[in-house]
């Protein structure tokens, strides 16, 4: 990104990551996907979505680098990219620390 810092294009970027991560449906695909590879026939089973409705969804979460899908014969395979879960869980975690920080200002400032 010109002229983007590098914190503004990170918060972009997870922004962007926790879009994809904010709607239930996608998120069962992903507790669906932490089980390992699957084709989108087998992703809709058991559901009441349609295998065009799953493909929506996991063209959001590819937009993210969420998951990444190739072709094996007549079917999609799709993976979920274990290093953008992480991703997630580092910017929650310095989110949390920014918390506690500002907690343990608050608490300094109130007991003086």
């Amino acid at each position: 990104m010109r002229g983007s810092s590098p914190v503004l294009a990170r918060r972009k970027d997870s922004a962007h990551l926790f879009a994809a991560l904010g709607d239930e449906t996608r998120l069962l695909l992903v507790t669906r996907l932490s089980a390992g590879p699957m084709s989108i026939s087998r992703l809709t089973e058991g559901s009441k979505l349609t295998r065009q409705a799953i493909t929506k969804h996991l063209r959001v979460m590819k937009g993210s680098g969420l998951v990444r899908g190739a072709r094996q014969g007549r079917e999609s395979v799709w993976q979920l990219n274990q290093r953008r879960l992480e991703d997630a869980r580092r910017y929650l975690d310095l989110v949390s620390k920014q918390w506690d920080d500002a907690l343990g200002r608050l608490r300094q400032f109130v007991e003086k």
